[in-house]
């Protein structure tokens, strides 16, 4: 019998959520290539069934649900319906997220300052805690974090996404510490300057500019240029490898 490859994710249930668009539709897609089955959480049913059908013509078992992060009392419904119709989760992708471009502290609401950090790092916080109920009794798990580059860089522009971001990194480590005697790995990656539709108002901008001139590679990277380090965050490859924060950036932090 052929040993499954390093990357090899059959056999493994993995649920993305935000993964109806951007970097969260290119993780799920590339999970779902290298065997995973695939559930994928978003707000919007539509964008959810588009992405769906993608994953069915991959050929792998899959889901897609209509979720709203900020609904706490939905997160642990939500793994059990994924749990009851593809098995218990063994990989969590914690990728969903909003930004409010208030421009400052100073302009930004409070209740948008509560609905990005609800949103970005509380909801990560509570759907970790129930996945890793179901990993904790496998004895093994994968919970993959999506941070930024503004993990590290502050924003005038974007404070409460900035906060949100620089926290994970942080959540990150402190759940890899715990979890780790279960044989559960906690990773993040921080992507670079992305398309997606959340980075398309910069695309238009001045700052465009900026952003081409500080990446070596010259470019915006593209959602399934992040599925790879999802892939080898999720597989046996990165067993060893915990409490880190990936960047997939294209060379932008180098500088």
């Amino acid at each position: 019998m052929k040993t499954p490859g390093l990357f090899d994710l059959t056999g493994r249930v993995a649920i993305v959520t935000g993964g109806n668009g951007g970097i969260g539709r290119g993780i799920a897609l590339g999970l779902a290539e290298a065997g995973a089955a695939v559930a994928v959480w978003g707000r919007n049913d539509e964008k959810n069934q588009r992405v769906l059908s993608e994953l069915k013509a991959i050929g792998v078992r899959s889901v897609a649900l209509t979720v709203d992060m900020t609904n706490r009392a939905g997160l642990e419904p939500a793994v059990n319906k994924v749990e009851s119709e593809l098995g218990s989760v063994s990989i969590l992708v914690n990728n969903a997220g909003i930004a409010s471009l208030s421009g400052g502290v100073m302009n930004e609401k409070p209740e948008d300052w509560d609905c990005v950090i609800e949103t970005q790092l509380n909801s990560v916080f509570l759907l970790s805690k129930v996945a890793a109920r179901s990993m904790i009794r496998q004895k093994s798990g994968k919970i993959i974090n999506i941070a930024s580059m503004y993990s590290f860089f502050g924003s005038g522009l974007v404070p409460s996404y900035s906060a949100a971001k620089g926290a994970i990194v942080q959540l990150t480590k402190s759940m890899a510490i715990e979890f780790a005697p279960h044989n559960i790995q906690v990773n993040a990656i921080a992507p670079g300057w992305i398309e997606t539709d959340m980075t398309a108002p910069v695309r238009t901008t001045p700052m465009n500019d900026e952003i081409l001139a500080r990446t070596p590679a010259g470019r915006w990277g593209q959602p399934e240029e992040v599925a790879g380090a999802a892939v080898y965050l999720a597989s046996r490859a990165s067993d060893f490898v915990n409490g880190d924060t990936i960047r997939v950036d294209g060379g932008y932090a180098i500088r």
